[in-house]
């Protein structure tokens, strides 16, 4: 999931919104101990693609990470209180074994957090959360999302068993679009006539499956969707939604990235957009630089993406990490403040209750200076402390926004089960697997 990324980085045309800030920015600089706000908060990132890692490195996140961004040492450093693990089906490399592939990652995290029941813990609930987090002896809780409604192949009855297995929020989409709806990395080309991009957005599957998923107590992800689908999601969704790793579109041109309207729309609902560190969903210079370095060396970057797809040998990875690194040094790496700008900046047109964070660690081959591992945390806490955030604010992008979205998510959930003859509802239609 992470060099077939840079190629996404370059699909930048999606138009901007204009949607009118209903918050001024903070400005005057935190009198307060930022650290101990750090040390004190549920910190919650919602976004970790670090399961293929268990299953195709055979990683341990008991020993080193080395170059990749996730290990138990670096998550304590950061004070990390719940990761959603990504449970990411590749469409490509895994066609016609969707499920089996996410059942692999899904058995992975739980065979890691076996290993190391002194550090971490299964988690299935908001009040999980707390508990984890509570007591002498803190864990860190781990969660699974289901990043691509293609994993459940149009199929009720396996979003059912995800979530019997721990899946508590499903992306409607990747970067390909699936029965369930628009992708927003498959657009179809403008209309020649209009100039305009065709846009179908959700299905009639995906939006049952949205209202099964609030039955569930599932958070519905509307990262990835094309911008109908989104619309089209909290529309039909009575629960909050989340963007699990999204950044804004005002500021970085990309079609992943959330418009102004979008935020206002996600604030309006009672949701929360979870900032992407991706470098190419949070600068322009660097999708500028990232397509100038493709566009002078396609062949290194053709070789670069057979590796990354082909079955893994020392002597291959070797010869991808060597590309990278030359890829890496030429393109250079957003500033930090790049990263803060778009946090800013999605408070300021959502809210300070509407935003919190959703790295991609390990599912990226960037990160903005700074940011080199879940240990980095706290200099964001830093640095919204320094641009004028107050402890509240501050305890609210960590994780408190996202704990308040899972526990409404799980209240509505509460609401629809209980209301009326709930078991004769209309079954959702099983659709054959492609």
């Amino acid at each position: 999931m992470t060099i077939i990324r840079i190629a996404a980085f370059v699909a930048c045309f999606a138009l901007c919104a204009t949607a009118q800030s209903p918050q001024s920015s903070p400005h005057k600089p935190a009198s307060f101990d930022w650290k101990q706000v750090h040390n004190s908060a549920i910190v919650v990132d919602t976004h970790a693609d670090t399961p293929g890692r268990f299953v195709d490195d055979k990683f341990d996140p008991g020993s080193d990470a080395g170059q990749h961004h996730w290990d138990l040492k670096r998550a304590h450093a950061g004070n990390l209180g719940a990761e959603f693990f990504s449970i990411w089906v590749d469409p490509e490399t895994n066609k016609d074994r969707y499920v089996q592939r996410a059942m692999e990652m899904i058995d992975s995290v739980y065979e890691v957090v076996r290993r190391h029941p002194d550090e971490m813990v299964m988690a299935f609930s908001s009040d999980d959360i707390y508990s984890a987090r509570t007591g002498p002896h803190k864990k860190i809780a781990i969660l699974l999302g289901l990043e691509g409604g293609h994993a459940i192949e149009g199929n009720t009855r396996l979003l059912r068993d995800y979530y019997r297995l721990g899946v508590r929020y499903m992306t409607l989409t990747w970067a390909n679009s699936n029965e369930l709806g628009q992708s927003s990395g498959d657009l179809p080309k403008p209309d020649p006539a209009t100039g305009r991009v065709p846009d179908p957005g959700l299905t009639d599957l995906g939006r049952n499956m949205v209202r099964e998923m609030n039955r569930l107590g599932m958070m519905v992800d509307i990262s990835h969707v094309s911008d109908r689908s989104f619309f089209n999601a909290i529309t039909v969704s009575r629960a909050p939604l989340i963007a699990s790793h999204s950044s804004s579109r005002a500021i970085t041109n990309h079609p992943r990235n959330m418009t102004d309207d979008m935020l206002v729309a996600l604030a309006r609902n009672g949701g929360v957009a979870q900032v992407n560190y991706n470098c190419g969903f949070i600068s322009d210079d660097y999708i500028k630089r990232s397509k100038e370095y493709q566009d002078a060396h396609p062949e290194e970057f053709k070789r670069a993406q057979e590796l990354w797809r082909a079955p893994q040998t020392p002597e291959g990875r070797a010869e991808l990490e060597k590309l990278m690194a030359d890829y890496n040094a030429a393109v250079g790496r957003p500033p930090f403040t790049a990263l803060i700008d778009h946090i800013d900046h999605m408070v300021k047109v959502a809210g300070v209750d509407h935003v919190g964070l959703g790295s991609d660690f390990d599912g990226v081959e960037c990160l903005p200076e700074g940011i080199d591992s879940v240990a980095d945390l706290p200099r964001i806490t830093e640095a919204l402390a320094q641009r004028g955030y107050s402890a509240d604010d501050l305890r609210k992008i960590l994780g408190g926004n996202l704990l308040r979205v899972f526990a409404e998510v799980e209240r509505v959930a509460f609401q629809i089960q209980n209301e009326k003859n709930p078991d004769t509802r209309e079954e959702i239609p099983i659709q054959p697997a492609k």
